[in-house]
């Protein structure tokens, strides 16, 4: 079945959606805080100095692609990750980042190396 929205299968939209909603650093940085386990929004919201309603969006986005749940307790709303997974996830995507830039390190050396032998020479 394909899309009429894309052209493309529907798992490709739910894939590249799933992405859309981890393409926001606060959103990864949420997730970075919940690794350390269940927390109610207002401290969520100090440590990432947001208004309650930017928090809310951000939180919501999460829980739409099921990456948190929330429990209520009386007035307070508690959220945690849902799925373990994507910790696994953020991981691995800073290991891909981590290779990127040492590769980029290791071409701003040979880079740093030329220009010396340059000036050497003149």
């Amino acid at each position: 079945m394909w899309s009429s929205r894309t052209g493309q299968p529907p798992i490709y939209a739910l894939k590249a959606d799933f992405f859309r909603v981890l393409g926001h650093p606060v959103r990864v940085r949420l997730l970075q805080i919940l690794r350390e386990g269940e927390q109610s929004v207002g401290p969520l919201r100090d440590e990432l100095e947001l208004d309650s309603s930017s928090a809310s969006q951000h939180l919501a986005a999460l829980r739409a692609q099921r990456l948190v749940v929330a429990r209520k307790d009386g007035t307070s709303v508690y959220y945690r990750i849902k799925d373990a997974r994507i910790l696994d996830l953020l991981e691995l995507a800073k290991e891909i980042i981590s290779g990127a830039l040492e590769d980029n390190r290791a071409l701003l050396h040979d880079l740093a190396v030329e220009d010396f032998g340059r000036q050497v020479r003149d």
